[in-house]
């Protein structure tokens, strides 16, 4: 496993090689210095440069008429053009005869690089090219193309600089850009990015390398509306909570600060940030939605009667941003709609359009109906205060939203400006203009397709986790694990993925499909929202979420869309000080199985050893070689964390957080038998790192910073030693423990 703190173009220094030969393919320059057999390979737009030496063995064996002889294997060298082809490079063998040519090829955006042999003789030999890349600042490792012929089981996560066989680019989310390879391996050393290829003289599969620039890798594809994400005002995926799944529309000013107050004391201290109001416009006391007055601001009285900018206030004195659930696609307000009738669609007949949003369904292409809608939001933003805003109805799955309501023939003929071709987007617009540019934005319903994803920073991709006054069901677990395997990819490199709320009741939920839905929503590092009543939560489910928060910096490891209900999910984790895997092995079905993974479908290789633990359980492993296995029951999960075995004492697992050290970790450092750890710990609330403790090992001392408590002990009969640390504030502990060998 491979971990670089960065990909800097300015990292990686690639000197200009003292060119014997150099030449233009397509729109990369080409040059090769005979001295160091090193070539440099140079986009035109300056974007990438890969540079490596070329190393080539001849044949193992020469047979054929007039040779005869044997030659071992031998090295040859890769020599500047002998003859009047001046844009291939010669092969050399041991008596300086040409028996190969190295060949370059421009393929669109791209270069290519053949090796074949000049003889007719059937002989085999290689020609390896290892060296580094230069490339964009932001780009991470990850996949863009499906292994052909195989249908992947495995979600890939990715947290940090994540090397992995099975990654063929580098992708650049701030200008939707990749690096492609073909034929090579890419991993991190010394905070530069390198690569290593094989060329086969006797194999046609394996005979070239390629690289090539990939631009407009998702707008072209799927996002029409892409844009660079803006990072500003939501560097991470959002955390909160809202009252809509378990309140529904009966959640006043009382019952939300209620809840506030309880999540201030037991949640805001791990990462819990928004606080989302729902169901509070005038006659949103009772569904549908259709009926609320959606573009008025005129509130429920009954049920916030001190108003919205008041609870707002309150909200903030609580630790949380506030947040507004917002619809106003259209309204059930008539008095607001015979006010401003021109506003709104009508049919031929003359009778008003209906949708979701609205019994009065409002049409965009009416400037001064777009007027009004910046207007509502420029007041609940910028007067009454609220930081965050969910907007429902947008262009996702449901047929009764105005994203498919504009689409529709008989309703395009209907609009003051019929031949507008963007009125979806015109309300979208407006939206973010009202908010303004320092506001979260929260499409819900949302999808990569909408032209929610050029002003949105996150977006629901799934259905709603439950319907009105019926409880969370296994069903709706499925259903979002289902939305999130299909739309991950768009994840962070587009927008937050928001998978609706995670539902954790022990008075709906048996604690293994809990266990479930912690891992559905939070191991990919998606928008994280609590919606139970929290103060009803057991303390297992009140443990439950506290860890899934904050929420694990994360990106897909596979750039294009995959389907069903994948088994097995590999959060990736690459840090300066480690790199580990964190495997959820999921068993969708209705009766206990076996769930299981090969280690190459990890990207790892086969005859990689790992030791490991399962958090759910707190199981130790052991040692985990070829393919990890475990008995998972039904409509249960099991997380295991794989630490490669280093055959001394060594970081296993925390159980502060459910990726095991992503979130908590900061520092880890071997040093003449002493283990050195920087962990954040939340003040108050104590946490267990897990040590392995190889057989001949045993602990010496245990110190940590900052007066913390630490309490050492050991478990599975020596072979790990856990170390519970306390302390009364949040802080960063510098943990150090030292180990004798006995």
């Amino acid at each position: 496993m491979k971990t670089i703190a960065a990909v800097s173009f300015a990292a990686l220094a690639i000197a200009p090689a003292c060119a014997d030969v150099g030449f233009a393919v397509g729109r990369w320059n080409v040059s090769f210095s005979d001295v160091n057999e090193r070539l440099v390979l140079r986009h035109a737009d300056g974007c990438a440069a890969i540079e490596g030496r070329l190393s080539a063995t001849g044949p193992a064996r020469v047979t054929g008429a007039g040779v005869g002889r044997d030659d071992t294997t031998a090295p040859w060298r890769v020599v500047s053009p002998r003859d009047g082809a001046r844009e291939r490079l010669a092969l050399v063998d041991t008596r300086d005869n040409v028996n190969g040519y190295v060949a370059f090829q421009a393929e669109g955006d791209g270069v290519s690089m053949l090796v074949y042999h000049r003889t007719a003789f059937a002989y085999s030999g290689t020609l390896a090219f290892d060296g580094e890349i230069r490339y964009r600042r932001d780009a991470y490792p990850c996949r863009l193309a499906p292994r052909a012929g195989s249908a992947s089981r495995v979600l890939s996560v990715k947290s940090g600089q994540a090397f992995s066989s099975l990654d063929d680019a580098l992708f650049s989310p701030s200008t939707d850009e990749a690096l492609q390879f073909a034929n090579a391996t890419l991993g991190g050393k010394n905070g530069a990015v390198s690569f290593s290829a094989e060329l086969r003289l006797d194999d046609p599969a394996s005979n070239s390398f390629s690289a090539r620039v990939v631009k407009h890798w998702y707008k072209v594809r799927w996002v029409p509306y892409w844009r660079p994400p803006d990072r500003t005002r939501a560097p991470h995926a959002p955390t909160g909570w809202l009252s809509w799944n378990t309140y529904f529309d009966t959640a006043g000013s009382k019952e939300n600060l209620d809840e506030a107050r309880f999540a201030a004391k037991w949640f805001k201290p791990f990462g819990m940030e928004v606080w989302n109001i729902e169901s509070w416009q005038d006659d949103s006391g009772s569904q549908p939605v259709s009926k609320f007055h959606n573009m008025n601001l005129e509130t429920n009285a009954a049920q916030f009667p001190e108003g919205m900018k008041w609870l707002a206030d309150e909200i903030r004195k609580l630790g949380f941003t506030p947040g507004l659930w917002m619809a106003p696609f259209g309204t059930g307000n008539e008095a607001f709609y015979r006010e401003h009738k021109d506003w709104f669609l009508h049919r031929e007949d003359g009778t008003p359009v209906s949708s979701w949003n609205g019994r009065f369904t409002l049409d965009p292409t009416v400037p001064e109906a777009r007027e009004h809608l910046k207007h509502i939001f420029d007041v609940a933003s910028h007067e009454w205060g609220y930081g965050f805003f969910k907007i429902d109805g947008m262009s996702g799955r449901n047929h009764g939203y105005c994203a498919h309501l504009y689409e529709r023939p008989e309703i395009r003929a209907r609009f003051a400006d019929p031949d507008c071709p963007n009125p979806f987007e015109l309300c979208i617009k407006a939206f973010r203009e009202g908010i303004g540019d320092d506001r979260v934005f929260l499409a819900c319903q949302g999808h990569f397709t909408g032209a929610e994803a050029a002003y949105a920073d996150a977006s629901r991709t799934g259905a709603d986790i439950v319907h009105p006054n019926c409880p969370v069901e296994w069903k709706n677990i499925l259903l979002q694990a289902r939305c999130t395997v299909n739309q991950f990819f768009a994840h962070a490199n587009v927008f937050w993925s928001d998978p609706d709320c995670m539902l954790v009741s022990q008075a709906a939920l048996a604690r293994e499909q809990a266990q479930v839905e912690a891992t559905v929503v939070a191991l990919p590092g998606q928008q994280t929202f609590a919606g139970d009543k929290l103060a009803e939560l057991a303390p297992d489910r009140v443990r439950l979420i506290q860890q899934a928060l904050p929420v694990c910096p994360t990106r897909p490891g596979a750039l294009y869309p995959q389907f069903g209900y994948l088994p097995v999910w590999d959060l990736h984790v690459a840090r300066p000080f480690g790199d580990w895997h964190v495997v959820a092995l999921f068993n969708w079905d209705d009766a206990e199985k076996t769930v299981g993974v090969d280690i190459p479908e990890l990207g790892e290789a086969a005859e990689s050893a790992f030791v490991g633990w399962e958090f759910w359980t707190g199981s130790f492993l052991g040692r985990v070689e070829g393919r990890l296995d475990m008995t998972v029951p039904a409509h249960g999960v099991r997380l295991v964390a794989l630490q490669p075995d280093l055959g001394r004492p060594q970081f296993l697992s925390s159980d502060r957080h459910l990726t095991q050290g992503a979130v908590e970790l900061r520092d880890l450092r071997w040093r003449k038998g002493t283990l050195f750890a920087d962990v954040e710990v939340v003040g108050g609330f104590p946490q267990t790192l897990r040590f392995v403790l190889p057989d001949g090992w045993s602990l010496n001392t245990v110190t940590a910073s900052h007066n913390a408590a630490t309490t050492p002990r050991l478990e599975n009969d020596g072979h790990i030693l856990a170390i519970g640390i306390s302390s009364r504030e949040t802080a960063t502990i510098s943990l150090a423990a030292s180990f004798v060998q006995n």
